[in-house]
């Protein structure tokens, strides 16, 4: 592992949330032997204003300057971190006019950057290694601006015009070539990096196996009435027709999603059916002892360009408990070939479902155990602690 260095972290995401964030899993580890400063997903005044008037719980005083910026806050890990939360900037996402992005891009990094270079020589963050967690906007801007040692990016997602406008996927680019190194999380992810850095590796999502191995099984579930089950956001991964034909064809099976919804069409779908229960998001904390309730855990994602990108972490966490996996081949993930039922039809989504709950044995239960534990977060911190070294050298 990487020790005694300052790491500056510019994320794309919040630090707490209902959700498991590899970004978070990997520095909570890191910071056991590093100074890591985490700064958070970059909030707009739009952001600002709903937290204001009570409809979203955000940091309000510390984006307003009225309490510290910077605050340490302890990991589950127990390592200390330097948790940031920027000022408000405008907001970008809607905005079609090209120059005007660009100066609105320009007014924001400013501000950003202001702030970050006021942080780093009030804490003597002196030659900092800065990791951009799929934030390449911000990222760039700061390159060279830090006296930083190397400048890596992270790369966790996939870039298209559905969810980005063309600026900052024109910008992510340039970023890729111009980082001293990048880590992605799935196969497909890195064999694009690689056409624009050479130095680009994969360090792929893991799970916390000593969270889930309390709620690991031993043998098989003697449910009476058998559940399909499936955990995290309900989007636009999600492929609502093979679901539901799914549910039509096993009346008889309790086919339940806990998760957080960002496309109502999934819940429109199927709230109909008698046999299908929707759950909220939950903590991550909480996961292991909903999933050790399935018979059978499914990733149920439409195949499509994007999707290609996808390393799942649920996969790995079904799995932690024992649970047979179903997907579709929405990416390759030839990792999993023979540790999980991957379908390419939804005539063979449903065969699956009837034929795991109906044959799953101990021995296969040990097996996926033991697969996810080669996958735990620690065995992942130390691989990308070790492409950081390389970096570095």
């Amino acid at each position: 592992m990487i020790k005694g260095r300052n790491i500056i972290c510019i994320s794309y995401t919040t630090w707490e949330g209902e959700y498991t964030k590899s970004t978070v899993k990997l520095l909570s580890l890191l910071a056991l032997n590093n100074n890591v400063v985490f700064i958070e997903y970059p909030r707009t005044i739009k952001d600002l204003s709903k937290g204001i008037f009570g409809n979203e719980k955000i940091p309000v005083s510390r984006m307003l300057g009225f309490e510290k910026r910077v605050k340490t806050i302890v990991a589950d890990t127990g390592a200390k971190i330097k948790h940031v939360v920027m000022p408000a900037v405008l907001p970008t996402a809607s905005i079609k006019n090209e120059s005007l992005l660009t100066r609105l891009y320009n007014w924001n990094t400013n501000i950003y950057k202001k702030e970050l270079l006021k942080i780093q020589k009030q804490y003597n963050l002196q030659n900092p290694i800065v990791i951009t967690a799929f934030n390449p906007v911000y990222g760039l801007a700061l390159i060279g601006e830090l006296n930083e040692d190397k400048n890596i990016y992270y790369c966790y997602d996939g870039m298209d015009l559905n969810r980005n406008n063309q600026e900052t996927i024109n910008r992510e680019k340039e970023f890729c070539k111009l980082v001293d190194g990048i880590i992605t999380t799935s196969d497909y992810l890195n064999d694009e990096k690689k056409q624009l850095n050479s130095k680009s590796y994969v360090v792929k999502n893991g799970v916390d196996y000593e969270l889930f191995k309390p709620f690991s099984r031993t043998t098989v579930n003697q449910n009476k009435v058998k559940k399909v089950g499936y955990t995290g956001s309900l989007d636009y991964r999600f492929d609502i027709e093979l679901v539901e034909y799914a549910v039509q064809e096993l009346p008889d099976v309790i086919f339940e999603f806990t998760g957080g919804v960002l496309n109502q069409k999934v819940v429109d779908s199927l709230s109909k059916y008698k046999n299908v229960v929707f759950n909220s998001a939950v903590h991550a904390s909480i996961v292991p002892q909903i999933v050790s309730k399935f018979d059978v855990g499914i990733i149920p994602y439409v195949k499509s360009e994007i999707n290609k990108n996808i390393y799942p972490l649920k996969i790995n966490e079904y799995l932690a408990i024992g649970v047979p996996v179903i997907m579709t081949q929405f990416a390759v993930l030839n990792d999993f070939k023979n540790i999980a039922s991957v379908t390419n039809t939804k005539e063979e989504f449903v065969k699956q479902i009837k034929y795991q709950i109906n044959n799953d044995s101990e021995n296969l239960i040990k097996e996926r155990i033991d697969f996810a534990k080669s996958n735990s977060w620690d065995k992942r911190a130390e691989l990308f602690s070790s492409y950081l070294n390389q970096f570095v050298q």
